[in-house]
């Protein structure tokens, strides 16, 4: 090797071990930033105190709005900064059942907006309709009646079709920020923009609505379609949730609907025995509650005039009060 050779062979080594006794590129307000973010969250225990008092003594776990039957007021409630997962097979009545939480929902004073993708705002009131008054033909008196309490109290975000995911964060920041929506409806996740086979998407969209709904102290009731199995007899559960295991981890309830399929087969059959006949017509599966203890069945029966979950067999359905 020639002296010239040797000289930039040392020239070389030279730069390379400057280079790396060199500082990467770094956003060091950045870095700084964040350091007094994390600084920030970090604290004492006993600033909690306080609200373990009330977890306690207040029964934090029984706060938020009841479901519309008197039987679960002490098993489930749906409180503010949570997301609820509402699933189950195509055709048993998730919607439906859902349209009748949101006139309790209303009736207890709080703030609605549906964004339902799959119908048309006429079609979803109409039902509810048919469930507040508790038959099959409202009179036109409660009609009015029924939407001027509704004015605002219920809200309707009108699209059908597919949208995207970051679309509707959007419209939930908008309707809690602006008119005061304290329960948001999706209806449903396979039309928000995220494929079902999109694991990262799925994971990704649900991060940001699990972060709006404790940003905004807003509940979320997220619909969702389960696989299909073998047949529609046996209820599904929150393993059977199309698309990534992530739904179910990061909501903080997830509750199944199940319609008794079974039953109504052997009612047309004419083969039903009283055992059957007395079966409910429906399950309300919940199948976790982040922040509450209970977990099981709710068996309600079907009053198909007025479109309206029973607590009981023999529950009488009567016109709501608003």
């Amino acid at each position: 090797m020639s002296n010239l050779e040797r000289g930039a062979t040392a020239l070389d080594e030279a730069r390379r071990k400057r280079a790396s006794m060199m500082l990467p590129k770094v956003d060091f307000e950045g870095f700084m930033k964040a350091r007094e973010e994390d600084k920030a969250n970090v604290k004492s225990a006993s600033q909690y105190q306080s609200e373990v008092i009330d977890y306690f003594y207040k029964d934090e776990q029984m706060q938020g709005v009841k479901l519309p039957w008197e039987k679960t007021f002490d098993q489930f409630r749906l409180r503010l900064g949570e997301v609820s997962l509402r699933s189950g097979i195509n055709g048993h009545g998730k919607s439906q059942l859902v349209g009748q939480v949101i006139n309790s929902i209303v009736q207890q004073n709080f703030k609605v907006c549906v964004a339902s993708f799959e119908m048309h705002p006429y079609s979803t009131l109409q039902r509810m309709t048919r469930q507040a008054t508790g038959t099959e033909k409202p009179t036109e008196k409660f009609i009015g009646e029924y939407f001027t309490f509704l004015d605002n109290r219920l809200y309707m975000y009108d699209q059908q079709g597919t949208v995207n995911g970051e679309r509707v964060i959007a419209v939930l920041y908008y309707v809690a920020e602006t008119l005061g929506v304290q329960h948001f409806v999706i209806d449903s996740l396979m039309k928000c923009g995220v494929r079902s086979d999109d694991m990262n998407a799925q994971k990704e969209f649900l991060d940001k609505l699990c972060a709006a709904a404790r940003d905004l102290n807003v509940h979320v009731h997220l619909i969702a379609h389960s696989r299909k199995g073998e047949d529609e007899f046996s209820p599904p559960n929150k393993m059977d949730v199309a698309g990534s295991a992530d739904i179910t981890n990061q909501v903080d309830n997830v509750m199944t609907v199940w319609r008794n399929k079974k039953k109504e087969k052997l009612i047309r059959s004419g083969k039903a025995k009283e055992e059957e006949l007395n079966a409910p017509d429906c399950l309300l599966i919940c199948d976790k509650q982040r922040h509450g203890e209970w977990e099981g069945e709710i068996a309600l029966w079907f009053d198909a005039a007025s479109m309206r979950y029973k607590g009981s067999q023999h529950e009488k359905v009567w016109q709501l009060k608003f």
